[in-house]
This record gives structure tokens, sequence and C-alpha cells, in this order.
């Protein structure tokens, strides 16, 4: 427990540069409590300003900015068009944190007894998966870590978010993470800081007070467009049986994950689903 307590305050205290903005009863909703001893600064070492990606131009941000009619689709539509577009986090100091979506899982509520929203059941956590699309829905697992979802079209019918390509702030975001794993682990790779949808909260910083935001226009994340890259082919898109719900039968062998083919980042690939969908070339796209 006590080892426990030290990695809870670690994780908070990095957190908190990236949180002085929040009001005090916000903070209250995060998991963790406040905490004195280390502070991770949301800003590159060797300049004082904000640190920026030779991939965006900070005057087309807005060009690239994704609004509300881009969330306006059914669940596994949303899902799909979700590759290949980056989450922005932008921390208190203007440090922006990038990762390109190359995994997401849908969950479309109603009849899907894997959905939180199954049945139509609405409970003070999930109210986020009826409300608007683009809606944030940022729920615990296990106590201590987070997932980030987004509301579709749908009654409760939501996106999970599963893994990025880190593209922006990869030294914060190994201060993030590190702040949660053991003393003298090894220094993660930067295809291991998202490869999963606890780690790319941990990296990008994604507190519980995030939830029920909305992704159109909140101004400390968003979800743009890459410039640089074309969109996914469908036959790029491999399409896969989600993680983590064995339990729930027939459900469980739905293929509702989508994760981009041959990208190192995904968190967990499945052969055998890859040989029944055709083959694309994927990584030509997303080549740095």
């Amino acid at each position: 427990m006590a080892g426990r307590k030290r990695k809870t305050q670690d994780l908070t205290a990095a957190a908190a540069r990236t949180q002085s903005g929040l009001s005090r009863t916000n903070r209250k909703r995060t998991l963790l409590p406040d905490s004195p001893k280390q502070t991770i600064k949301c800003e590159t070492s060797q300049s004082s300003e904000p640190e920026r990606s030779h991939y965006f131009d900070q005057n087309s941000d807005l060009q690239h900015k994704l609004g509300q009619d881009f969330f306006n689709q059914p669940c596994i539509s949303l899902a799909k068009a979700f590759l290949g577009k980056v989450l922005v986090r932008r921390c208190a100091d203007g440090t922006e944190l990038r990762g390109r979506i190359v995994e997401t899982e849908a969950y479309l509520g109603g009849e899907d007894k894997a959905s939180h929203s199954a049945g139509g059941k609405r409970t003070e956590r999930n109210t986020a998966m009826f409300m608007k699309p683009g809606t944030i829905y940022a729920y615990p697992i296990y106590g201590i870590y987070l997932c980030m979802n987004v509301s579709s079209e749908g009654e409760g019918a939501a996106v999970l978010l599963r893994s990025l390509e880190p593209l922006q702030g990869q030294s914060v975001m190994k201060e993030l993470r590190a702040a949660r794993r053991k003393e003298g682990a090894r220094q993660l790779k930067d295809k291991e800081l998202c490869n999963g949808p606890s780690k790319l909260c941990q990296a990008l910083n994604i507190p519980r007070c995030f939830d029920r935001r909305d992704l159109a226009s909140d101004p400390e994340v968003w979800l743009e467009t890459d410039p640089n890259t074309s969109p996914a082919d469908p036959q790029d898109i491999v399409s896969a049986p989600r993680i983590g719900i064995e339990s729930h039968g027939e459900w469980a062998k739905k293929p509702w994950r989508f994760y981009l083919r041959g990208h190192p980042c995904v968190s967990v690939v499945n052969r055998e689903a890859e040989r029944q969908s055709p083959s694309g070339n994927v990584m030509k796209n997303f080549d740095p």
C-alpha cells in the first residue's frame, strides 16, 4: 500500500503542472490528491517557448481542427474515421502534446452488452455517452487508471481511443508515464508511450474532470486532421474483436476494434483478423 501511495503522489505532482488552470472544484473530481513532491513542466528544457512539432504550423491549427460535423456520424463509422486523426492536449503553459490515433473500439449501446450503456442504462458515470456526439467520456478502471471515449450518433454509443502514435511533446509524455512506473524502470520507447487506452491518458495527462467536455470546442483538448498524411484506405484498416470483454458472449466476437495495419503503436495485433482482411500498405502513409 505504501508503494502505491508513493506512486499516486508522484503521478499527481506530475499532472499538477498541466492542471494549474483548473478550479478547486474540478480538481476534486480527479482520481488523485495534490502532492508537493515533483512537478513535470510541459515545456522543453532548451527553450522557454512552447514546444511545437515541425509537422504543424501554429497558424493553421484552426484550419485543421475538427468541428461538430465530424462527430455527427454512427459509432462504427466514427471509430474508423478517428484513425489517422490527431488528438491534441494543450497544457497550461501553451505547450501542445499531439498523438495520431491508430486504434479504436466502437461501443454501440442498446443491445451491445459490452457497452456501459447496454440496454439504455443511464448512470452518473456514463452520462456522457448519452450527450451530443463529440462529448468526452472519461472513466476510471481498477480505481487508478482512466480511459477516454468520445460519444457518437446513437443512443448511448461511444468510441474508445485505444492507441496513439506520439507526434509532439514526447519528452513530456515520457515524464508523465515515468511518474506512474516503478523507480528504476527502463525508459519507454516512443511507440510504447501511448499504446493502450490508459497509457495514452497518462501520456497526454487526460484527467477525470475532462468527462463530459466537448471535443469540438474545448480549448484544452481537441481533434484535428494531419496535413501531412492522407486518410486511411479501407484496406488499411483491420477489423478485430474488442479487447477485455470476453465475458460478454457473442458480443465479445463482434469485430468492432479497428486499427491501422502494420502500425508499430497498435496495442494488440490480431493476425487472424489481418489474414481475413484485404491487405493494404498503410505504413507508406505514416512513414516519418
